[in-house]
Parts: structure tokens; sequence; C-alpha cells
């Protein structure tokens, strides 16, 4: 079988995305790999062994167009509402909190917010699939 080890997204200003997501998610630098056109920093916590990839190509000056289509990175957290609190206080701007459901059952709650580049993220509270 497959395991899932990261996903990788493309960043303009490195320690820029470094802070927002140490400060956002808890995600440190578990590798930096400095190239001579690019440089690879792989992000992660205790919580599970998926990083977080970003890429930055040297001397790109314009922000990378995210495309048409909807995408988007997820974590999951015990308590949703604590975390909106502390992402508002620390200025990080999340979106409103959603609760999804289907035939009066809760599927899931979250929020979505915006990294510096403009990539979505959707926080979601621990329930059902969503560990």
């Amino acid at each position: 079988m497959a395991k899932s080890i990261h996903s990788m997204i493309r960043v303009l200003d490195e320690q820029r995305s470094v802070d927002f997501y140490r400060d956002a998610f808890g995600l440190d630098v578990a590798e930096r790999l400095d190239f001579d056109t690019f440089t690879l920093v792989y992000l992660s916590n205790e919580e599970s062994e998926f990083e977080l990839e970003l890429t930055i190509n040297k001397g790109r000056t314009e922000p990378y167009a995210l495309g048409d289509a909807y995408g988007h990175f997820a974590v999951s957290v015990d308590n949703l509402d604590a975390e909106h609190a502390r992402l508002t206080k620390l200025g990080l701007d999340p979106n409103k909190i959603v609760e999804f459901k289907r035939d009066g059952e809760l599927i899931a709650r979250f929020f979505f917010m915006t990294d510096p580049d403009g990539y979505k993220i959707e926080v979601l509270q621990r329930h059902g699939r969503y560990k």
C-alpha cells in the first residue's frame, strides 16, 4: 500500500511561510535542503508523520498563480473554537466556523483560512472521519 508522506506548495517568501505555518499549526522545520536554484523546506509536528513541503524558487519575485481549481490543505484540531480564537488573536483572520450536516447529522465543523501565498487551509474539529 502507498503511504502519504507530504504535500508540496510553492511559496514566495520562505521565512514568512515558515513563520505562518509554525504560528498557525505548530509545524516546525524538519529539514531544509538548499540547491542552486531552489530550496525545499519540510515542515512537520509530533501529531503526524505527514509533512508539508515548501518549495522556494530562487529569484522568483512574482506571486504564483493558483489557478481556478479549488484545492486546500487540511488539519484537524481537538478544540475548533479555541483554535479559531487563538488564530484570530494572532491576526491570522480565519473565516467563520461552519457546521456541515447531512440529514440533520453533523458531518464536520470547520473553518478556512488563507496562508501568505493565497493557499486555502481547512481547519476541522476532530470528529468522525476527521481524526
